[in-house]
């Protein structure tokens, strides 16, 4: 693997899997693997679940961690090629990607868009320009479209708790939210079930929050959470702003949160969210609380998923 930027980096979802599941087992059996790299995490916005469990992840294997914070410690970057730097920016990403290439062996970045233009968010600039020049392996914590470690965590999460023979139905379910949300984490998470081929995924959402097809092509989509959710074995719940009316909300319809009546006509399915999440109004109290719950399970798989991505790179040095 040369870089994680989607599930299309990944040449065996199972193998990746079990990779994670074995270091969960047994977190320091490969502690010498990443000795004398430094792995280098740029974050262009705040993080905590990526940040702790990737910092957790890169020692357990025997890595140095450096993290930087550049929307607070460094300059303001300047990602357009042929720019005119007179104004706000002050280094260009050529410069700067070069730079943490020389200083790291492996260099994360979370980036996120600014959901005002569908295109230039969609282009994935930001982390296209540190693959393109800093010439080191490249991981994503997160992009303007995607979101792959969470993915990977989340394919480990239902792994580690589906042992039936059959496919699990997996639903996830659009809630309601108070702020405008990226497609990131719904994106990524429809691409990866879709190519894990392991489950039976519907989407359920309201009318026009329909997400780019590319990534949820295979998917069924439905606009009737109640049926939707009829047999689900596990409910993945997620807020994300309209596709087509990019970055707006469209739908304010409370209904739509998850609560226990909601979940009566389910296969008592388990409760997945990729963390933080707003109380009583994405998930009611009596789900979150509730035994059905696997949010700080998946959560704490974040650390293994991190741990499997990394090996793979360092194995392949």
């Amino acid at each position: 693997m040369k870089n994680f930027l989607s599930v299309d980096d990944v040449s065996s979802i199972p193998s990746l899997v079990d990779r994670a599941l074995g270091y969960k087992a047994d977190p320091f059996k490969q502690d010498t693997l990443g000795r004398h790299k430094t792995l280098g995490m740029l974050f262009l916005n705040p993080s905590m679940r990526t940040r702790i469990s990737t910092q957790v992840a890169a020692r357990n294997l025997g890595m140095e961690v450096v993290v930087f914070n550049i929307d607070k410690e460094g300059w303001k970057l300047e990602f357009a090629d042929g720019a005119v730097m007179s104004e706000g920016t002050s280094e260009h990403v050529r410069e700067a990607a070069a730079v943490m290439g020389q200083y790291f062996d492996i260099l994360a970045i979370r980036t996120f868009p600014a959901l005002k233009d569908r295109e230039e968010d969609y282009s994935e600039q930001y982390i296209s320009q540190f693959v393109k020049h800093a010439g080191i392996p490249v991981l994503s914590l997160e992009s303007a479209t995607l979101h792959p470690l969470q993915s990977l965590a989340d394919i480990v999460t239902i792994s580690e708790c589906w042992k039936e023979k059959r496919k699990p139905k997996v639903v996830m379910s659009w809630a309601p939210h108070v702020r405008a949300l990226p497609q990131a984490v719904p994106n990524s998470f429809a691409q990866w079930i879709n190519a894990w081929d392991k489950a039976d995924f519907v989407i359920a959402q309201p009318e026009g929050y329909e997400l780019d097809e590319k990534f949820t092509r295979g998917a069924v989509v439905m606009h009737d959470q109640a049926k939707a959710l009829e047999g689900a074995d596990f409910v993945y719940v997620k807020n994300w702003s309209s596709y087509a009316d990019y970055g707006q909300i469209t739908c304010t319809d409370a209904s739509w949160m998850i609560t226990p009546e909601r979940l009566r006509n389910t296969n008592r399915a388990r409760i997945m969210h990729c963390l933080p999440v707003r109380r009583n109004v994405v998930i009611a109290d009596a789900v979150l609380d509730s035994a059905d719950s696997i949010v700080v399970q998946e959560a704490g798989n974040r650390v293994w998923a991190a741990q499997a991505v990394l090996g793979e790179i360092l194995t392949a040095f």
